[in-house]
């Protein structure tokens, strides 16, 4: 069990929950100074803290897993044959967890996930099925960024119009892209610094009508095209009218032709 579950860190929890909900992601749990979202794949936690600190505006990559033991067993497993991941089992501050850590020192946690009530390790059914949540890790060396998440059990997505041949085949590609097999997308691209993590999200379904949505809604976004990818652009809710951190992209799912 692998679901992407990044946390974002925040001193405007009721502006993001604003966006989430917009966006048609369901609240599944809501705590003073903690509160997450389903998505239709994956699932997004905000984390709450003071106005100008350190953190303010950041995000943590994360995941959740079924069962720590196994995964971290089978992560340390993959990590030696291919050198450099390490899955360390230990006691944080909210419970059990597990710290996969990668070659350059980049690290992350694994926590553990919750079933829902049929017993499934779904998502909220009330969440719009086209909404991805999507954890960016930029690496200065992508290549071994990608193989952590490979030996984590992240899949390859194929390219589109690549007949099925996954885009971890591409050794020197800036940026891959992954799935989790119960929600989620994780991608992989060139950057500074030992690691930084992003936060981003993917629609499959028409971004025209999710753009009249979120604007319905308070949230400013505009729809534009990168690379021939159409990609719907979201006032970020940490800016409160500065600068300071860039919009949100939401970008088209590929299509599988």
């Amino acid at each position: 069990m692998l679901r992407v579950r990044p946390i974002h860190f925040t001193s405007r929890l009721d502006e993001w929950e604003r966006l989430l909900t917009g966006l048609g992601m369901v609240k599944t749990v809501d705590e003073p100074t903690w509160r997450e979202f389903d998505a239709g794949s994956g699932r997004l936690a905000l984390h709450f803290v003071e106005q100008g600190s350190a953190q303010d505006g950041t995000t943590s990559l994360g995941v959740e897993v079924g069962d720590l033991k196994e995964f971290a067993r089978r992560t340390k497993e993959s990590g030696a044959a291919e050198g450099g991941t390490t899955a360390e089992l230990f006691d944080a501050e909210h419970g059990p967890s597990c710290r996969i850590t990668a070659a350059d020192g980049f690290s992350f946690l694994a926590d553990p996930a919750t079933r829902a009530t049929d017993g499934s390790w779904g998502g909220s059914a009330e969440a719009d099925p086209g909404i991805a949540v999507v954890g960016v890790w930029f690496s200065e060396d992508a290549v071994a960024a990608a193989r952590t998440l490979r030996d984590i059990g992240a899949q390859p997505r194929p390219l589109p119009g690549s007949g099925g041949v996954g885009n971890a085949d591409m050794n020197t590609a800036e940026s891959e892209a992954f799935m989790a097999k119960n929600g989620g997308i994780l991608m992989v691209g060139a950057g500074s610094g030992t690691g930084i993590a992003g936060l981003g999200f993917e629609y499959a379904g028409d971004l025209a009508a999710l753009r009249e949505r979120l604007n319905e809604a308070g949230n400013e976004a505009a729809v534009i095209e990168e690379a021939a990818i159409p990609t719907l652009h979201v006032a970020n809710p940490d800016a409160d009218g500065t600068a300071g951190h860039p919009p949100l992209w939401i970008s088209a799912a590929p299509s599988a032709g």
